[in-house]
């Protein structure tokens, strides 16, 4: 049974948060702060090491009842059962949504049509540990018997973007082999990554569901035939494996069918680094951070489907994105990242939510006349604050903000570490309270500047108001991580039940491509 079509305007709990929006929607939040002493620890969650503190949002705890009111009208419980369970929920494609399967780490069956899929998860599992031991040891070798220094992952979309994230995010945990990434069907792109590279020496991994997709194909051509320079069309079942469902054009390309691993129609690209899309995650880290990763992410997913949903992460971070898109009518939100580690991370959630949620049509066909999907950007640490965070302080638009700090640097430099914390809490501290006209002009009086006060007064004045979350996590690891990536991956879902569209098919993404074919058509 499918998800239930519920238009979230038509509830009650809509019509009361309308109504809540017109009492509060000129509250400071300081106001809120000095009335709640303990404000802070009121809008506090936890989760394992996460801490996420909501009370810098421009909310009371009558918003948050009206909002989890909401999410039980729009029947959220229910969906997050069928998520979890293999129901076709991804109904326009007729598929399951189960992400969360490839990292179950309990004995429970999880079923698609009547088939229990965890013994072929556990199977591919195994099959990606064994490989990746393989390689990583130098027991697996490239055609003239040289151990692997390089590993090229060639995919696009979720192919490229997950495993890119991931293997960057964790740079600290890496061994050995050098990880490249090809994804854009510019052949420069493609000709700066081969250029260094040893064919000898270099693993290439082609990742694609139909093993059609014009750019990931296109790149693995290009490469091939600049192997094929120095070596054998016999020599590539060698150096090239893939993950791919099309058992027959991978043979045919030449890929030794023991190095082909296996993808299922019931993850979508954006979401699959948890599978054998992740073989170049493993490659880079080793298996037992990969199986990290995975643990990371499936603590998050029993967490979101067992925790009320007033302390539920994913959930809660939802529902606030959806009171600021739908009743502040922002059309944008930040995700600012403290550690240089990160930097990949906003790239990631701009796919994971905009072409998720980036829909006008409802479940039940009809055209939406409510505001759907969020524009995801950011960067990371205090380079931002010399980018774009002017506007954010100052500008005209209200654009909440997701702040992901770390109590714990990698390399322990105190001093770096504690500048940058300091950054990561004043950066929030000032967005919500501002500087006053008084502050202004008493500073500029401290600072003997009286005679340029009503001059520059008016250009010093931050109103504040203006709201973020703060995610503290104790250290980056793979096993936070992967938490991290999955808190994402759920609010993401829950924002597409209660908006009543579908997560999980993306046809926006086909029209550029048939337009794409027939204009090579027209041009050949």
């Amino acid at each position: 049974m499918a998800l239930k079509n519920i238009n979230p305007t038509t509830t009650n709990s809509w019509k009361n948060l309308e109504n809540h929006f017109e009492q509060i929607k000129e509250i400071h939040m300081k106001s809120l702060f000095q009335k709640d002493h303990n404000r802070k620890e009121n809008f506090t969650l936890n989760f394992d090491d996460f801490t996420l503190d909501i009370s810098k949002n421009r909310i009371t705890e009558e918003t948050l009842k009206y909002l989890i009111e909401l999410a039980n009208e729009s029947e959220l419980k229910d969906a997050i059962g069928k998520y979890f369970s293999g129901n076709k929920i991804n109904e326009t494609e007729n598929r399951a949504v189960l992400h969360t399967a490839l990292r179950n780490q309990n004995n429970n069956s999880v079923l698609v049509d009547g088939e229990d899929v965890m013994p072929e998860v556990k199977q591919t599992l195994q099959k990606i540990e064994k490989f990746t031991d393989r390689v990583v040891s130098g027991a697996f070798k490239g055609y003239t018997g040289k151990t692997f220094t390089d590993v090229v992952n060639i995919g696009i979309g979720g192919s490229d973007l997950g495993p890119r994230m991931v293997v960057e995010s964790l740079q600290f945990y890496k061994n050995h082999l050098n990880t490249h990434f090809v994804s854009n069907i510019d052949g420069d792109h493609v000709s700066e990554v081969i250029k260094s590279l040893n064919p000898e020496t270099t693993l290439f991994v082609i990742v694609s569901k139909t093993f059609t997709t014009q750019e990931t194909l296109t790149n693995a051509e290009t490469i091939k035939k600049w192997f094929l320079q120095s070596a054998t069309e016999n020599d590539i079942q060698y150096n090239f494996v893939a993950v791919s469902t099309n058992l027959e054009k991978v043979l045919d390309f030449g890929i030794a069918k023991e190095n082909i691993f296996t993808m299922w129609d019931w993850v979508g690209g954006r979401y699959s680094l948890w599978s054998a899309v992740g073989l170049s995650i493993s490659l880079a880290l080793g298996y037992k951070n990969f199986d990290a990763l995975l643990k990371g992410a499936f603590e998050m997913d029993e967490h979101f489907k067992g925790t009320d949903f007033d302390k539920n992460l994913p959930v809660v971070l939802a529902l606030l994105s959806i009171w600021y898109n739908n009743f502040f009518h922002t059309d944008s939100e930040v995700v600012i990242p403290y550690t240089q580690y990160l930097e990949k991370l906003a790239p990631f959630l701009q796919q994971l939510s905009m072409e998720s949620n980036g829909k006008s049509v409802d479940r039940n066909g009809n055209k939406i006349n409510y505001q759907t999907g969020n524009i995801i950007w950011g960067n990371s640490g205090t380079n931002v604050q010399h980018a774009f965070m002017q506007l954010v302080h100052q500008g005209t638009k209200l654009i909440p903000i997701d702040f992901i700090g770390f109590e714990e640097s990698l390399y322990g430099n105190k001093d770096h570490h504690e500048k940058l914390m300091a950054n990561f809490y004043a950066q929030a501290e000032a967005l919500y309270a501002g500087k006053t006209e008084e502050e202004v002009h008493l500073d500029m009086k401290v600072q003997g500047n009286i005679d340029k006060i009503n001059q520059l007064l008016p250009f010093k004045v931050f109103e504040g108001n203006r709201p973020s979350n703060t995610i503290l996590i104790e250290k980056l690891t793979p096993k936070s991580l992967g938490s991290l990536i999955a808190m994402y991956e759920h609010k993401t879902f829950v924002q597409g039940v209660i908006w009543n569209i579908y997560s999980f098919d993306q046809f926006g993404v086909e029209l550029g491509k048939e337009l794409a074919n027939k204009f090579l058509v027209k041009n050949s």
